[in-house]
């Protein structure tokens, strides 16, 4: 598969970051004017002046884990709704709660994209087995495959002596829904002796896909690719033939920072996933996905020349409590701001003696005095945390590049 879903896709990053560059200040300037949240967090920002990409690090961060507080003190949606409940095209409220309103009745997640790249052509048959119900995954790839012109059974979930019939009933040739719910169908499907060979392609999301897994679709001649999307954003990144990482969507900016704060990681370290999406009437503006990734170099091989991650890599919001006291990644970045000579730094919990036990792992510069840096930085973790904790150094380039600035190494985590 070598053609692509439109021409953005081939585009050089010049072009793809002035033509972002001009939707970003238009968001911008749409989202002060009619959504009362931004209207104050934005109060000093002249969307003009907002001139590259990288500007963006200037403006406040929406974190997904503060929004079932925004929505429910700023009914029904946290202030970041640019028109009324009634002119939202649909509503859905997910696990949390969380609101998650649809602006337009259009294909505003964007699935299109990474489903073409699966494969799915205009008349084609989709399975979809996502819920329809609550939350938006079922119609969010529905419309990526009608905006195809493709068929579609909604499935959903479950009940999957059904699924197996409804697929060979209608010959469907393309599934969607989580990595492991297909295999449980094509297994049901062989138990019944009505054995699926129709399906010729998979894109799945919301679930890990196992290597063994894609071997188990691989061996029956099923083409297997992820998508990472979330009901907040839609599409954020995608796999294509090439499998060398995810490839970006055209129509979000990407940015990774350390976990906890706005600021910008160096290239190819893990940190918290950020992104700018424009869906018209709810934008999402620097908003934490709570998901941990880091850009890789280069572009792919299959010919597009989006920016690339290597995926979802875990969880950012590394909260636990120590002694009662919860303790947040942010109260450990603050920590290193206070700091200049800590270039970075991870707080391990771990059990001694049947009592919680703090050290925040420190990378240092310079050959000033350690043990006056170590009392400073005591008095600071007790200061930020309301807990003693211990200091070590580490070399610089040691503590590993996986995100983490909480390392909760007990046996078992304090509830």
């Amino acid at each position: 598969m070598t053609d692509y879903f439109d021409h953005k896709e081939t585009r050089s990053q010049d072009e793809r970051e002035n033509d972002q560059l001009l939707r970003l200040q238009k968001c911008l300037s749409e989202a002060k004017e009619k959504a009362p949240y931004y209207r104050e967090a934005l109060v000093d920002i002249d969307p003009q002046k907002i001139t590259s990409i990288k500007d963006l690090a200037a403006l406040p961060v929406v974190r997904k884990s503060n929004l079932i507080e925004m929505q429910s003190s700023s009914s029904p949606f946290g202030g970041l709704g640019q028109v009324s409940t009634g002119e939202m095209a649909r509503l859905f409220l997910s696990p949390g709660p969380i609101v998650e309103p649809q602006g337009i009745d259009g294909d505003i997640w964007r699935v299109a994209r990474a489903l073409h790249a699966v494969g799915l052509r205009k008349g084609g048959v989709a399975h979809n087995c996502f819920a329809y119900h609550f939350t938006p995954a079922g119609i969010m790839f529905d419309f990526a495959a009608r905006t195809l012109d493709c068929a579609v059974f909604p499935g959903g979930v479950g009940q999957t002596e059904s699924q197996v019939q409804a697929i060979n009933r209608f010959q469907a040739d393309t599934y969607m829904g989580t990595p492991d719910f297909l295999k449980i169908i094509l297994e049901k499907a062989d138990a019944l002796e009505t054995p699926i060979s129709s399906i010729k392609r998979a894109l799945v999301t919301g679930g890990p896909l196992f290597p063994d897994l894609r071997r188990y679709y691989e061996e029956r001649d099923i083409y297997v690719r992820q998508c990472y999307a979330t009901a907040d954003v839609g599409l954020i990144a995608y796999e294509s033939e090439s499998l060398e990482g995810m490839i970006l969507d055209e129509d979000v900016i990407v940015e990774i920072v350390r976990p906890g704060t706005g600021d910008l990681v160096a290239e190819g370290e893990v940190g918290e996933v950020i992104v700018t999406c424009f869906n018209p009437n709810y934008p999402l503006i620097r908003f934490a996905t709570g998901d941990l990734s880091a850009f890789l170099p280069g572009q792919s091989s299959c010919g597009r020349t989006n920016r690339r991650i290597k995926g979802w890599m875990g969880r950012a919001d590394q909260t636990t409590k120590v002694r009662g006291m919860f303790i947040h990644p942010e109260q450990i970045a603050r920590i290193v701001e206070k700091h200049d000579e800590v270039i970075k730094a991870r707080l391990e919990v771990s059990e001694k003696d049947g009592r919680d036990s703090m050290v925040l792992l420190c990378e240092i510069t310079g050959n000033g005095d350690r043990e006056s840096l170590r009392e400073k930085l005591e008095e600071t973790v007790r200061s930020e945390c309301r807990l003693r904790g211990e200091i070590a150094y580490n070399e610089i380039g040691t503590l590993p590049n996986d995100g983490k600035v909480i390392d909760d190494i007990r046996p078992i985590a304090n509830a």
